[in-house]
């Protein structure tokens, strides 16, 4: 994770990045560590990991829990589509 000495988040407060809930407070939080985000030369590579390692809680590039879950879901809806429609060779020679 050499990208992780690049982000924009290094030096944040952690907490900033993990709030508990999401509505209140909880929402401030996000929309500010979101913010952080947004500046950051690294978010293509902290939501990759994110999503490839499988965090479910907190703001990874710039994306929150329910936002990961959506693209992962989207994700697997496109590849089961992929593999379920793949095109058939012909058998005639």
């Amino acid at each position: 994770m050499e990208w992780l000495r690049h982000a924009a988040c290094e030096g944040e407060d952690p907490d900033l990045f993990f709030p508990v809930g999401s509505t209140g407070p909880a929402a401030e939080e996000t929309a500010a560590a979101k913010r952080v985000c947004r500046r950051c030369p690294v978010i293509g590579e902290c939501l990759d990991w994110a999503l490839r390692s499988g965090q479910t809680a907190g703001v990874w590039g710039g994306t929150g829990e329910r936002e990961r879950a959506e693209l992962l879901r989207t994700s697997k809806d496109r590849q089961t589509h992929r593999q379920t429609h793949r095109p058939t060779r012909s058998s005639a020679r």
